[in-house]
């Protein structure tokens, strides 16, 4: 005969064995109408549906795209600082030029090819940096080549 011990355990795994049989997700028809179950979320409220990320080009960096256009022979008419059709319009005829995506704008590689990326030189480890080219092989001196070489298993 089982033990006290023995019986509650294997009781206690039985209901523990039928709970998820009991607890399942059932599924209903179309026909049988729209409940919400509690595990879904509520319909949003006016609040939640507010925009996230930037929704404008800020002035002074649209008079700097648009400079960058007129340079490059794309934009014709003054900067005024206005992102406007023609603006839009230059900036996807330079963007579908280089092969880019046109619906949005403007492109991370097109602000690049403009030379209007980021300035590092304030940059906290940027103090006292040089952005120019590394020197050339030939200054390294021979014996860290050697270990460069060393290191990744190639011979000199």
């Amino acid at each position: 005969m089982l033990s006290f011990r023995a019986s509650l355990a294997l009781s206690l795994l039985a209901v523990l064995a039928t709970v998820p049989a009991f607890a399942g997700h059932t599924h209903h028809t179309a026909a049988a109408g729209h409940t919400r179950s509690p595990l879904h979320k509520a319909a949003p409220t006016k609040a939640s549906h507010r925009l996230h990320g930037q929704q404008a080009i800020d002035p002074a960096r649209v008079t700097q795209i648009q400079q960058a256009l007129i340079r490059e022979h794309y934009l014709s008419s003054e900067a005024d600082g206005k992102w406007n059709a023609t603006t839009e319009a230059a900036m996807q005829k330079y963007q579908a030029d280089q092969g880019w995506q046109t619906k949005l704008m403007p492109d991370s590689r097109a602000l690049l090819k403009l030379r209007l990326g980021p300035d590092y030189s304030t940059a906290i480890n940027a103090k006292n940096s040089t952005f120019a080219s590394p020197p050339p092989v030939t200054t390294i001196p021979v014996p860290q080549v050697d270990g460069f070489a060393a290191a990744a298993g190639v011979s000199r």
